[in-house]
């Protein structure tokens, strides 16, 4: 089924989005320039979610992506509440009194965030009171906390993460009376979904992470070059540290069950996640739950069968790790990224692509063929090939877009080529899944006259 290139740009730019800050008034000069997201669905629907937002109440911008395993249920609910909670946990005390004042007297609230959207990016209106309540609790319990001292971002966001996902299993354990609402909590706390959020403000940029999406800074060096600098690690079998973590909070009984296969009790990719209550919640939690609960969950298998070798949990944390990085001018952009980009593509190569797609420079590397028979034809068409993209100064306007179109159409040699691409576009829902994931991408630039003066 062949697409012509027009055919293939529709695909990739149907869901991207970009942002330029506005240049402030002088007081407050942004270190972000703007943002560029996408995201090329293989599951129907599309498991991962994306969010940006600027912090009113406080300084700095958020970003993340968020990708969800069994459904989207869990990934929908953490893109639009994690960074709520954030906010919350970030804003002064006075702040939080005021708010809880005029929620009191039924005045209208300060706004917290102001969102970054896509028109496609869903949020669900009919939970959105039951969220809310969720909130104005957490930020209560901040209000009688108050040490009066100034929350550290770290604290915040590992806070945030924290208490997001004790209030999806508390949500599920106390129901709703309304059917529908029920259902939906119950679907986010039996659903996962691992996230990537990174918090900017001025030099300061924080990574948490909680599973396997990754973080990664794009680092021009003083020859032109670029370079990459990893700002989050995987949770998963192939992070030693990782493993030795889960080993150390169970008995010594269930070390050889704990890992198997490369997967939590030989299930779960992801050693950290959202929701997920099946690794979570104790049997009788479970069972409780399910029976009482509608009567679609109990025809969900999902939910239904007790992982094997169940004794000690929770198996699962939603806790994130947070990197600490401060920007440097020679950093010119973050890259935010879920799974399905890191496995089809180097951390060297997004940084090399990214770089000169934004500088428009093209270091020539000489051409890799190494191991290939290459006939001169094939050398001709490749270096024809390369003019040719070098003249076209790309096709795209956005870079998360020009790095899916590199994912997903890069041949052995490193160059985009468009009948892969067409193959790859044009599979049907139910093979698409086979060979590759979903891919939700933010290409984040830095503004380094602004990080340059702080310095």
């Amino acid at each position: 089924f062949y697409l012509t290139p027009p055919q293939v740009n529709s695909i990739l730019k149907a869901n991207e989005y970009s942002f330029k800050v506005p240049e402030f008034d002088g007081k407050n000069v942004s270190s972000v320039l703007g943002f560029d997201s996408n995201q090329l669905p293989a599951n129907a629907p599309i498991e991962d979610r994306r969010s940006a937002a600027t912090c009113l109440q406080t300084r700095g911008m958020l970003l993340g992506v968020f990708d969800g395993h069994a459904g989207c249920a869990c990934a929908q609910a953490v893109s639009e509440r994690l960074f709520y909670y954030i906010a919350v946990s970030l804003l002064p005390h006075e702040t939080l009194l005021e708010i809880e004042n005029a929620v009191e007297s039924g005045r209208a609230l300060l706004p917290i965030l102001q969102w970054h959207k896509h028109p496609n990016d869903y949020f669900s209106k009919e939970a959105s009171k039951l969220y809310f309540n969720s909130l104005r609790t957490y930020w209560q319990e901040l209000i009688d906390l108050n040490s009066g001292e100034t929350t550290d971002v770290r604290e915040a966001l590992i806070n945030a993460f924290k208490r997001l996902d004790n209030d999806i299993s508390l949500e599920a354990q106390v129901g709703d009376p309304n059917s529908f609402l029920n259902y939906l909590v119950l679907r986010v706390a039996f659903s996962g979904a691992t996230a990537c959020v990174a918090h900017v403000d001025g030099v300061d940029l924080h990574v948490a992470n909680t599973g396997d999406s990754r973080a990664m800074l794009g680092v021009q060096e003083e020859d032109g070059s670029w370079s990459a600098v990893n700002l989050s690690y995987d949770h998963n079998a192939q992070n030693e540290h990782e493993v030795e973590r889960v080993k150390m909070e169970h008995p010594k009984s269930e070390e050889k069950s704990l890992v198997k296969q490369d997967r939590l009790l030989g299930l779960l990719m992801p050693f950290r996640a959202f929701g997920d209550v099946k690794f979570k919640w104790s049997i009788e939690l479970q069972k409780r739950v399910i029976e009482s609960g509608p009567d679609q969950l109990n025809d969900n298998e999902y939910t239904k069968f007790i992982p094997p070798n169940y004794h000690s949990p929770p198996y699962l944390t939603a806790e994130p790790e947070v990197i600490h990085h401060k920007l440097r001018p020679q950093d010119k952009f973050l890259v935010l990224a879920t799974d399905g980009l890191w496995e089809t593509m180097h951390r060297q190569d997004v940084a090399r692509i990214v770089g000169e797609y934004l500088t428009g420079v093209h270091h020539q590397q000489p051409i890799a063929v190494g191991g290939y028979k290459v006939t001169l034809g094939q050398m001709h068409g490749l270096l024809t090939e390369r003019r040719a993209r070098i003249s076209s100064v790309f096709e795209d306007q956005n870079a998360a877009t020009h790095l899916i179109r590199h994912a997903v159409g890069n041949n052995e040699f490193g160059t985009v080529d468009h009948e892969r691409l067409s193959k790859m576009l044009s599979l049907p829902e139910e093979l698409a899944r086979m060979y590759r994931d979903d891919i939700t991408i933010i290409v984040v630039q830095f503004n380094s006259h602004v990080i340059g003066a702080y310095h």
